[in-house]
Protein backbone atom coordinates (compact mmCIF):
# COMPACT_ATOMS: atom_id res chain seq x y z
CA UNK A 1 0.00 0.00 0.00
CA UNK A 2 1.14 3.67 -0.49
CA UNK A 3 0.09 6.77 1.12
CA UNK A 4 0.71 10.18 -0.57
CA UNK A 5 -0.10 13.49 0.87
CA UNK A 6 -0.46 16.89 -0.11
CA UNK A 7 -1.39 20.19 1.72
CA UNK A 8 -3.37 23.79 1.10
CA UNK A 9 -2.58 26.33 3.37
CA UNK A 10 -5.37 29.70 1.90
CA UNK A 11 -5.72 32.64 3.33
CA UNK A 12 -8.48 35.52 2.79
CA UNK A 13 -12.17 35.31 1.57
CA UNK A 14 -13.60 33.72 -1.34
CA UNK A 15 -12.23 35.46 -4.22
CA UNK A 16 -9.92 37.56 -2.89
CA UNK A 17 -8.28 34.89 -0.80
CA UNK A 18 -4.70 33.38 -1.94
CA UNK A 19 -3.54 29.71 -1.29
CA UNK A 20 -0.17 27.62 -1.50
CA UNK A 21 -0.56 23.73 -2.54
CA UNK A 22 2.37 21.71 -1.45
CA UNK A 23 2.72 17.76 -1.66
CA UNK A 24 5.76 15.53 0.72
CA UNK A 25 7.73 15.20 -2.23
CA UNK A 26 8.10 18.79 -2.64
CA UNK A 27 7.38 18.99 -6.28
CA UNK A 28 4.73 21.84 -5.14
CA UNK A 29 6.28 23.64 -2.25
CA UNK A 30 3.95 26.36 -1.41
CA UNK A 31 2.75 27.02 -5.18
CA UNK A 32 0.12 29.49 -5.24
CA UNK A 33 -3.20 29.28 -7.02
CA UNK A 34 -6.56 31.44 -6.23
CA UNK A 35 -9.57 32.89 -8.39
CA UNK A 36 -7.73 34.10 -11.16
CA UNK A 37 -5.58 31.17 -11.77
CA UNK A 38 -8.49 29.16 -11.99
CA UNK A 39 -11.07 31.22 -13.27
CA UNK A 40 -8.89 33.73 -15.23
CA UNK A 41 -5.76 34.11 -17.03
CA UNK A 42 -3.10 34.18 -14.26
CA UNK A 43 -0.53 32.10 -15.15
CA UNK A 44 1.61 32.34 -12.40
CA UNK A 45 -0.71 30.13 -10.03
CA UNK A 46 -2.07 26.38 -10.64
CA UNK A 47 -5.17 25.38 -10.05
CA UNK A 48 -7.70 21.46 -9.16
CA UNK A 49 -8.15 21.00 -12.62
CA UNK A 50 -4.63 21.53 -13.74
CA UNK A 51 -3.51 19.31 -11.18
CA UNK A 52 -6.19 16.50 -11.57
CA UNK A 53 -5.12 16.74 -15.22
CA UNK A 54 -1.46 16.37 -14.39
CA UNK A 55 -2.06 13.38 -12.09
CA UNK A 56 -4.54 11.69 -14.65
CA UNK A 57 -2.42 11.98 -17.52
CA UNK A 58 1.11 10.69 -15.12
CA UNK A 59 -1.30 7.76 -14.19
CA UNK A 60 -2.32 6.66 -17.32
CA UNK A 61 1.16 7.11 -18.95
CA UNK A 62 2.68 4.76 -16.43
CA UNK A 63 -0.48 2.20 -16.62
CA UNK A 64 -0.05 2.09 -20.65
CA UNK A 65 3.82 2.02 -20.47
CA UNK A 66 4.03 -0.94 -17.66
CA UNK A 67 1.11 -2.70 -19.65
CA UNK A 68 2.99 -2.60 -22.88
CA UNK A 69 6.01 -4.35 -20.94
CA UNK A 70 3.79 -6.62 -19.74
CA UNK A 71 2.90 -7.64 -23.35
CA UNK A 72 6.87 -7.76 -24.22
CA UNK A 73 7.18 -4.61 -25.82
CA UNK A 74 8.66 -1.81 -24.82
CA UNK A 75 7.55 1.84 -25.12
CA UNK A 76 10.49 3.65 -26.33
CA UNK A 77 8.22 7.60 -26.02
CA UNK A 78 5.29 8.24 -24.65
CA UNK A 79 3.57 11.49 -24.72
CA UNK A 80 -0.36 11.90 -22.89
CA UNK A 81 -1.98 15.66 -22.47
CA UNK A 82 -5.17 15.33 -20.16
CA UNK A 83 -8.06 18.36 -20.71
CA UNK A 84 -10.19 18.89 -18.30
CA UNK A 85 -13.10 20.96 -18.27
CA UNK A 86 -14.63 22.64 -15.07
CA UNK A 87 -17.91 23.80 -16.31
CA UNK A 88 -21.03 25.87 -14.77
CA UNK A 89 -23.55 23.34 -12.69
CA UNK A 90 -26.28 25.45 -11.19
CA UNK A 91 -24.52 27.87 -8.14
CA UNK A 92 -21.16 25.51 -8.68
CA UNK A 93 -19.28 24.20 -10.90
CA UNK A 94 -18.59 20.50 -11.99
CA UNK A 95 -15.93 18.36 -14.11
CA UNK A 96 -17.80 17.24 -17.03
CA UNK A 97 -14.92 16.11 -18.94
CA UNK A 98 -11.27 14.57 -19.32
CA UNK A 99 -10.29 14.24 -22.50
CA UNK A 100 -6.77 12.21 -22.77
CA UNK A 101 -4.18 12.76 -26.01
CA UNK A 102 -1.71 9.98 -26.28
CA UNK A 103 1.20 9.47 -28.68
CA UNK A 104 3.73 6.87 -28.47
CA UNK A 105 6.57 5.14 -30.14
CA UNK A 106 6.31 1.60 -29.32
CA UNK A 107 8.47 -0.13 -31.71
CA UNK A 108 6.92 -3.96 -32.78
CA UNK A 109 3.59 -3.00 -32.13
CA UNK A 110 0.85 -2.90 -34.66
CA UNK A 111 -2.19 -0.41 -34.18
CA UNK A 112 -4.56 -2.61 -32.69
CA UNK A 113 -2.89 -3.94 -30.10
CA UNK A 114 -1.62 -0.46 -29.33
CA UNK A 115 -5.32 0.94 -28.83
CA UNK A 116 -6.53 -2.53 -27.13
CA UNK A 117 -3.23 -1.52 -24.52
CA UNK A 118 -4.41 2.44 -24.21
CA UNK A 119 -7.62 1.81 -23.95
CA UNK A 120 -6.84 -0.65 -21.12
CA UNK A 121 -4.48 1.53 -19.59
CA UNK A 122 -7.53 4.07 -19.43
CA UNK A 123 -9.82 1.78 -17.92
CA UNK A 124 -7.68 0.59 -15.53
CA UNK A 125 -5.31 3.28 -13.70
CA UNK A 126 -6.24 4.12 -10.56
CA UNK A 127 -6.53 7.96 -11.51
CA UNK A 128 -9.30 6.58 -14.32
CA UNK A 129 -10.84 4.89 -11.37
CA UNK A 130 -10.79 7.59 -8.86
CA UNK A 131 -12.25 9.45 -11.64
CA UNK A 132 -15.21 7.44 -12.95
CA UNK A 133 -17.59 10.16 -11.28
CA UNK A 134 -16.89 12.43 -14.14
CA UNK A 135 -19.46 11.68 -17.03
CA UNK A 136 -17.10 11.65 -20.05
CA UNK A 137 -13.58 10.74 -19.91
CA UNK A 138 -12.24 10.11 -23.67
CA UNK A 139 -9.15 9.02 -25.22
CA UNK A 140 -7.08 9.86 -28.40
CA UNK A 141 -4.49 7.73 -29.07
CA UNK A 142 -1.72 7.73 -31.95
CA UNK A 143 0.63 5.03 -32.70
CA UNK A 144 3.98 6.85 -34.10
CA UNK A 145 6.71 5.12 -36.17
Amino acid sequence: MSEKKASVHWEGAGKAGQGQVSTETGALNKYPYGFASRFGDDRKGTNPEEIVGAAHAACFTMAFSFAADKAGIATETVDTTASVRLSKDGDGFVIDRIALTLTAKVPGLDDAAFQKLAADAKANCPLSKALAAVPEITLTATLVQ
